[in-house]
């Protein structure tokens, strides 16, 4: 078995000591390096191409949604994990946009860290349930306090499956081929969700799915 390549990125070292000896607990994963700081970050991954990056967001030199965002545009196939304290939307958001593929707080328990590791390294996006949970009070919140009404039953069943199956993390490819459509019918659904539900973004779209609870 091949192990899951990690670096650990965090400017504290109690957070990374706990971390490497949690993850170096399981038989599949393995930790093959330690930054303190966002610009030291994207050294050792571009020296060792890691499968997962852990990554704090407030580090010194460079903050991790930056360091996200370089890391992924010189090496889109490294899953970033972001784990931080900040617990606002606009946090995940950016972060998501950045290319990150999952969002952990500090205080999640193990198993959702392990859990997360494994989802992201098979493409899959992760969002603890506390996260979801304060996302999707926040949408109902600013629902009614703007007066809107959400446009969610504008969508068809086939594009509700798609919108599902993006959310999840899977490629335009992995779409077709699961409901054997060709690849054109899936982008032209994408595009069709995104316009029907006013997004402007995947990241922002799978921040919607998991305000509606359409994924966890």
């Amino acid at each position: 078995m091949i192990p899951i390549r990690i670096l650990l990125a965090d400017d504290h070292t109690v957070v990374r000591d706990g971390l490497r000896a949690l993850v170096e607990k399981q038989p599949d994963m393995s930790v093959i390096g330690e930054a303190a700081d966002g610009r030291d970050t994207i050294r050792i991954a571009e020296e060792q191409s890691p499968d997962v990056i852990i990554m704090d967001i407030a580090m010194p030199n460079m903050n991790g949604i930056e360091a996200t965002r370089r890391i992924i545009a010189s090496n889109p196939q490294t899953a970033v994990l972001i784990l931080s304290m900040h617990q606002d939307e606009s946090y995940v958001l950016r972060s998501l946009k950045a290319g990150a593929r999952g969002y952990l707080l500090k205080d999640s328990v193990r198993s959702d860290v392990i859990e997360a590791i494994r989802a992201v390294v098979q493409g899959r996006s992760f969002l603890t349930r506390k996260v979801s949970r304060i996302l999707q009070e926040d949408y109902v919140r600013e629902m009614e306090r703007r007066g809107l009404e959400d446009s969610y039953d504008l969508l068809t069943d086939r594009e509700r499956e798609i919108l599902q199956l993006v959310a999840e993390g899977r490629t335009n490819k992995e779409v077709a081929s699961m409901l054997n459509i060709s690849l054109t019918t899936v982008e032209t659904h994408r595009t069709h969700i995104l316009q029907k539900l006013n997004l402007h973004s995947i990241p922002e779209l799978i921040l919607y799915a998991v305000r509606k609870g359409i994924i966890a």
